[in-house]
């Protein structure tokens, strides 16, 4: 017989999605920003992470406290050859990937003219936004199908709905996000998995500092210069809230701005 509590409970797991406790998510770009507190909080939340970053020697001072749930993992989604060779490369407990959390990117250089940026800047964050995005997407997304379950989650940001001065690269980078993330949506409209993209407005965390190359002042009053920004933590709420939803449901866009915020 089954009690109003245990149809209580089974309701609310199937509400829960994919996002339930033992789920296996990976976020890549994990080492700062939201990458790092989304991986926080989908360890909060009772699943294991596979925390990857290119700044691998930092993921273990940042996850080294979650134990076995946490699985911090130097990788590199501008390296061809590590990302594909990923899904096999993963131990048993982790192989089974519930959950894609694209979140590495780069803007060095950028917030200036493109004729005086760095051809090299500019490739640079085109490998890591675009191409980067897509190797481990492709890598992933196979071994979801095969087991009938997965959620992408990219993040876009509001760059790829507008330009402005000095984003010529990164808004191109953005711009193309969210048609791949669209056009990836269309592809596996009849497969048991989703496809989401959050495009968050300014966010404060280390990303400024990286794009000038560590200078922290410079950072500092990039964004001291608008009137409000958002948290990471506001965008982590977000994904979460996204990978919450019921099996039927698919957010396939969140646009996320400061309240306030009158260019968007």
């Amino acid at each position: 017989m089954v009690t109003d509590t245990a149809k209580g409970t089974s309701a609310s797991s199937a509400r829960a999605g994919i996002l339930t406790k033992g789920a296996v998510a990976l976020v890549t770009g994990a080492s700062s920003g939201i990458g790092e507190v989304t991986a926080k909080a989908l360890l909060a939340r009772g699943l294991k992470v596979i925390c990857t970053s290119r700044r691998g020697d930092r993921l273990g001072d940042i996850f080294g406290s979650y134990g076995d749930a946490a699985l911090p993992l130097s990788l590199d989604v501008t390296d061809a050859k590590a990302v594909a060779a990923l899904p096999e490369s993963l131990p048993e407990n982790f192989a089974e990937v519930d959950i894609l959390i694209a979140s590495a990117g780069s803007d060095v250089g950028g917030r200036q003219a493109f004729g005086t940026g760095s051809m090299d800047d500019w490739a640079g964050t085109v490998d890591a936004n675009v191409t980067g995005l897509m190797r481990i997407c492709h890598a992933v997304i196979p071994g979801m199908l095969a087991r009938g379950r997965g959620h992408v989650v990219t993040i876009g940001s509001i760059a790829g709905l507008r330009t402005y001065p000095g984003g010529a690269v990164y808004a191109a980078t953005k711009h193309a996000v969210r048609a791949f993330t669209e056009a990836l949506r269309q592809d596996y409209c009849g497969d048991p998995i989703r496809i989401t993209e959050i495009l968050p407005g300014v966010v404060r965390t280390g990303f400024a500092e990286a794009r000038h190359r560590g200078d922290s002042a410079a950072a500092a009053a990039f964004y001291d210069a608008f009137p409000a920004c958002l948290a990471a933590e506001d965008i982590a709420e977000a994904i979460l809230f996204a990978l919450g939803q019921p099996a039927g449901v698919n957010i396939a866009q969140l646009v996320i701005t400061p309240t306030g915020d009158k260019k968007t």
